[in-house]
């Protein structure tokens, strides 16, 4: 008797090896967050303009392209937390940069570390986490994991611009470097102990490895299914959003007249409403499908946006900030729950990868489109294009993002590959 109550006993959502990894991705991001919102102005702060922040972020976008692939591939080969490790400690490196440039040029250099860091940590997060959970549950573990990454968007931002608005921005990234190093250290001593355990790779790393898994992940982009939908939908959308969000602390900072303290506090507006939506939205995906949360937060997003154009008070950008929140927070958890069915395990370090890189091909030039936007016509207009591809979206999203024939193929065709 006591054996069958054991043995109907559920497990629990997160495994204790999710939960360390969580703790140090919130460690990791609580320092990536207290400066990312900050760096327009910082790069302000160095003298660059309108047009030169909006080159930067241009720039800055084009090595992670390669490099989201390669990690999605190393990741896929190497395991998921070894991946993580090694670009934690490019991450090290990227902090020195930040902190040492005398000119925003020579702040590229760092996010070019910085860039080699997301690669390698982006396409391992999403699949390490798919592959701790079931199917059935999938989404409600994106759900939390993402409730819980929140934290350092509550944390970080307010955290940064307090630091930089009081000791200057060259001090807080030092603070936010000091915190990724501790981050750093748990990851390390993750991937040792996996290296002696579970997360062991027979494969190696190659050229015809890498060629295999491009070529399967092509086969998925190009089969008219959810990924194929996925990469054309957020192509138009990330394009929309580059635009206008990579010049958003300068709107909020000249238009919109907030302080650096206010603009780290809507940044945590944001990861509160983020983090109190994604769990429930979790469930929502996982009884109702992914599509309805996602279209749910395509609709919600663009209302922000437009509010963003009408509001001049904190209060009012706040409201915009909380409604962009509950859109993220629902979006969020579905998409990361429907990649990763309609991809399979052997393939998601790699797909992941390609979404991102694929994604950012498309947004490249958006940044500095946006600028020129901004300076030729006014700060309004990128933000009035984004509001506009953000509902238009809705409707492929919701008639395309759901499991095909195509999919279904796919998914039955796993290789038994374990960590």
């Amino acid at each position: 008797m006591a054996s069958m109550e054991r043995s109907t006993t559920k497990q629990p959502l997160l495994s204790n090896t999710l939960k360390l990894f969580m703790f140090a991705m919130v460690l990791a991001n609580i320092a990536g967050n207290m400066y990312g919102v900050l760096l327009p102005l910082y790069l302000k702060d160095l003298n660059a303009s309108v047009v030169q922040v909006g080159l930067f972020f241009t720039l800055a976008r084009i090595i992670p392209l390669a490099l989201q692939i390669l990690g999605g591939w190393i990741s896929d080969t190497l395991g998921r937390l070894r991946s993580i490790a090694i670009g934690s400690i490019a991450g090290v490196f990227s902090y020195i940069g930040l902190i040492l440039a005398p000119t925003w040029q020579w702040v590229l250099a760092g996010e070019g570390l910085g860039a080699m860091t997301r690669s390698l940590v982006g396409p391992s997060f999403s699949a390490f986490i798919a592959e701790q959970s079931t199917e059935e549950t999938r989404a409600r573990v994106f759900g939390i994991t993402t409730t819980i990454f929140m934290v350092c968007v509550v944390i970080g931002p307010p955290l940064g611009g307090w630091l930089a608005g009081a000791y200057g921005f060259k001090f807080m990234l030092l603070c936010s470097g000091l915190l990724y190093t501790v981050a750093t250290i748990v990851r390390v001593g993750m991937a040792r102990v996996a290296a002696r355990q579970s997360e062991v790779k027979t494969e190696k790393l190659s050229i015809l490895g890498l060629r295999a898994k491009l070529g399967g992940v092509a086969v998925l982009a190009l089969a008219g299914g959810v990924v194929t939908w996925i990469l054309i939908t957020d192509g138009v959308r990330d394009i929309a959003f580059s635009m206008s969000f990579t010049l958003m602390p300068l709107y909020l900072d000249e238009i919109g007249g907030m302080t650096i303290q206010q603009i780290g506090l809507l940044d945590a507006v944001f990861g509160i409403f983020h983090m109190i939506t994604t769990i429930p939205a979790g469930w929502l995906a996982d009884k109702k499908g992914e599509r309805v949360a996602i279209v749910l937060g395509f609709l919600l997003e663009s209302v922000a946006v437009v509010a963003i154009l009408q509001v001049n008070s904190f209060a009012g950008y706040s409201l915009a900030w909380a409604l962009f929140g509950v859109g993220e927070g629902l979006m969020s958890p579905a998409y990361q729950s429907l990649i990763s069915k309609a991809v399979p395990e052997r393939l998601r370090g790699t797909a992941f990868g390609f979404l991102h890189s694929s994604l950012g091909l498309f947004s490249l030039p958006a940044p500095a489109i946006g600028g020129q936007l901004w300076e030729r016509f006014s700060p309004r207009a990128p933000f009035t294009l984004t509001a506009v591809v953000a509902f238009v979206t809705t409707i492929p999203a919701w008639f395309k993002f759901k499991l095909s024939k195509n999919d279904k193929v796919f998914e039955t065709q796993k290789a038994p590959v374990k960590e």
